[in-house]
């Protein structure tokens, strides 16, 4: 089975591009959280769609990144906790900033994530450390009906309420190869000019005013 996980590298990089811009300047001791955002993801799962978070910060020390230790992220209203650490973190690099955080917050089974306020813990090699609070408040349920992909004889059909869509392509190994913005429902792939080692699409359908996406599983091309 080919996954679809690949592309969440695309909502990251397109959200990272709106914030990188970001900055501040101060000189302290402990670690800085210059900025972040809390993004959430619907995927296909034959049980219905499973709910999971991006969750990334541009993080600061006096000292280097490479005295940044640890990142937490906590919902205290749940008692929830997440950590990660360099060797389990992932980065983005993103006009000369380093991103770290996580695709993969989620909880067991298809329960839904917590809404609400998340805190931020980010702990240098020191023990300094330094939070910043984050609201997340995306709604309960599906702001739209989750979206639809089906591909035959060279052509592609979409069905779906989201405000913005995207082909996701792969390879026959299932890498991740790049996107395709659609505005029509329907039309020849030839026309979105994908890489020509495409043998599998999934549709990524965006609601970027509210940080939400649906991913569908991937479609064979062939």
């Amino acid at each position: 089975m080919v996954k679809m996980k690949s592309g969440m590298r695309g909502i990251c990089a397109a959200v990272l591009a709106v914030f990188a811009a970001f900055g501040v300047s101060c000189s302290r001791a402990e670690p800085r959280i210059v900025f972040g955002f809390i993004a959430l993801a619907y995927f296909e799962e034959p049980g219905g769609p499973r709910e999971q978070f991006s969750f990334f910060v541009i993080p600061e020390d006096d000292d280097g990144f490479e005295n940044i230790a640890d990142l937490f992220l906590y919902h205290d209203r749940e008692q929830l906790r997440w950590h990660f650490s360099r060797d389990d973190w992932a980065t983005h690099e993103s006009d000369g900033r380093t991103w770290i955080g996580s695709h993969s917050i989620a909880m067991v089974g298809h329960e839904t994530l917590p809404r609400g306020q998340f805190r931020a813990v980010l702990v240098n090699r020191g023990g300094e450390r330094s939070e910043r609070n984050f609201t997340f408040d995306a709604p309960e349920s599906p702001r739209f009906p989750f979206p639809t992909v089906a591909v035959s004889d060279g052509s592609f059909t979409v069905v779906s309420q989201y405000p913005t869509n995207r082909l996701v392509a792969h390879d026959a190994q299932g890498n991740f190869l790049g996107t395709a913005e659609i505005s029509v429902p329907a039309g020849p792939l030839a026309e979105l000019a994908l890489p020509v080692n495409t043998r599998f699409v999934a549709l990524w359908a965006q609601d970027s005013e509210h940080f939400t996406s649906a991913f569908t599983d991937v479609v064979p091309i062939d």
